[in-house]
């Protein structure tokens, strides 16, 4: 069973006789020590800080959320809170262990002989649990409790899951199991109702920016706060992730002493200036295409990737949203305070059809730009449709435009679907009694006077070989009712004061399609023809992938 890889103290320098220690990265070297260190999972802490004082601590735990938000560090800390002893020996568990009794010491150096880490990554099968569970079964050796750290606990096979539940369920005394994991999904319910869960959420951007620059203070370095933003936006709530920016800022910088500048952590991640992702959006929602394909190539000459330029319009358009649905929504987190004028001066010209029209447009081209051969050419085919696409009228306006005459042409066919082709317009209701003059015509009573099953039935099941007022010949679709007929003759005469015939013809008869059909094809036609309309043609140019799906009757005005 592998232990816990050591954890090298921090090297405190070297005089000529004494070899250099190797750099230690920041998300170790500041790695937290107590539950109180943990930043932004106060839930968290505050539970297991009132379980280790009312010795109410659960046999096994689950520790989840996204990559670097502390689910390892949190577990080491629990074996340690749990054995800490006290510089005096006579301690008892407590959540903020002291670090210098021989418990905390062997823990942090990964040597405790009572508290193992395996990684369920490479060890995934079932003969990895049995060692667990053959162990499992002594008593501590020189802890207070033995315990069980298994990282990303997901990777587990079926049977390593099974062959851990009875065990889990029931752990012998002085057992505790902290589990970990990215993908709280993939864990069996099994598992999941055997463990006290804990959800660690993604750090908030102000404290984790306050948190870097705590840290960056300590390592003497200056760093701007915009620099510190920018790591933070790419961090996604990380601490290891933004403590790994960090590092690499400070490296790029010179080291001890440096000063970082936002420009330099720009070039470092690969974005360009929000100010210029704002011209740049500017020039597109306003249909300045060489201006806006200009702009690109200066970012691109400044090594921002193409996808990181759209990504940052996606994110200017969502943010411009919200400021049209709040306009406090602009003072948000890392916003410089001349950006913030601009964005509401941007949401406010800017329509809410406009703005989803152009978040749509992004989303699809970032598809793009990831499948093409060029990613530059790419973009610049998705600035360009962008800027052609503000020259289009909004919606609103499109729709009371096609109204003309398109929009009659669209409505025809499903108002056909109740109509003998000789008949034009869509049929009145009806006032009994009626004369129905075709076969379409007398299918729609049974919808106009509350039959809707039968009139399901003529309508997708019935083919017409026969008709005249007063007679009807179908040919009838398998699984239709028997007493179909009947049932439609006695209602017609109802509706009509007049005897009707309703027979079956035989299936060597010809027999028109059915309704339904009917209007499937006419709606094809329609959608045809309207796809070759030159009101709109031209838009579907505009929108790679588009087509019409459907046509519907006008709605009255």
């Amino acid at each position: 069973m592998p232990s816990m890889p050591a954890e090298p103290m921090p090297s405190l320098g070297h005089s000529a006789d004494q070899p250099a220690r190797p750099y230690r990265v920041l998300a170790r070297t500041h790695r937290p020590q107590r539950l109180s260190e943990l930043i932004g999972q106060d839930a968290l802490v505050r539970t297991l800080a009132n379980a280790l004082h009312s010795g109410r601590v659960a046999h096994a735990f689950l520790l989840t959320g996204i990559r670097g938000v502390g689910k390892t560090t949190t577990a080491r800390i629990i074996a340690r809170a749990l054995n800490c002893i006290g510089p005096d020996g006579a301690g008892q568990p407590t959540p903020e262990p002291c670090g210098l009794c021989e418990p905390c010491v062997a823990i942090a150096e990964g040597r405790h002989i009572d508290v193992l880490e395996m990684d369920a990554a490479t060890r995934t099968g079932i003969d990895d649990i049995r060692e667990i569970v053959d162990s499992v079964r002594y008593a501590p050796s020189s802890a207070r409790c033995k315990v069980y750290i298994i990282d990303e606990v997901h990777m587990l096979s079926e049977k390593a899951f099974n062959g851990l539940l009875k065990t889990l369920e029931e752990p012998p005394p002085q057992t505790i199991f902290i589990f970990a994991t990215t993908e709280v999904r993939k864990v069996p319910v099994t598992v999941l109702s055997r463990c006290q869960r804990f959800d660690l959420r993604r750090v908030e951007g102000e404290l984790l920016q306050r948190h870097l620059g705590e840290i960056a203070a300590k390592e003497r370095v200056d760093i701007e706060p915009g620099a510190l933003a920018l790591i933070v936006r790419a961090a996604e709530g990380s601490v290891r992730d933004g403590l790994s920016l960090l590092d690499q800022a400070i490296a790029l910088a010179g080291g001890d002493g440096a000063k970082i500048a936002a420009a330099q952590v720009q070039a470092m991640l690969g974005l360009a200036d929000r100010s210029r992702m704002l011209d740049l959006f500017e020039h597109v929602a306003g249909g300045a295409i060489k201006e806006a394909l200009d702009c690109l190539a200066e970012l691109y000459a400044l090594g921002t990737e193409p996808e990181a330029v759209l990504q940052d319009l996606l994110e200017i358009s969502h943010w411009l949203t919200r400021i049209k649905l709040a306009a406090e929504a602009a003072e948000g987190f890392g916003v410089a305070q001349q950006d913030v004028v601009r964005g509401r001066r941007l949401a406010e010209a800017l329509s809410m059809p406009v703005l989803a029209r152009a978040w749509q447009m992004l989303l699809k081209g970032l598809d793009d730009v990831r499948l093409a051969p060029s990613p530059l050419l790419a973009t610049e085919m998705v600035l360009v449709r962008l800027a052609y696409a503000a020259d289009l009228p909004p919606p609103s306006e499109l729709i009371r435009r096609l109204g003309d005459g398109t929009e009659e042409r669209a409505s025809a066919a499903p108002a056909r679907a109740m109509h003998d082709a000789s008949a034009p317009t869509m049929q009145k209701a009806p006032e009994a009694p009626v004369s129905p003059g075709s076969f379409a015509a007398a299918v729609a009573l049974f919808e106009q006077f509350g039959e809707p099953m039968l009139h399901s039935w003529l309508y997708q099941a019935a083919q017409l070989v026969d008709f005249e007022p007063g007679r009807i010949e179908l040919r009838l679709a398998p699984g239709t009712p028997p007493d179909l007929p009947g049932r439609v003759a006695a209602a017609l005469g109802r509706w009509t004061g007049r005897r009707w015939l309703v027979s079956l013809a035989g299936s060597d008869q010809p027999a028109a399609p059915t309704l339904a059909e009917q209007t499937a094809a006419e709606k094809q036609a329609c959608i045809v023809a309207l796809a070759e309309d030159p009101r709109i043609k031209p838009i579907l140019e505009q929108f790679p992938g588009a087509a019409i799906v459907d046509v519907r009757p006008a709605a009255s005005r």
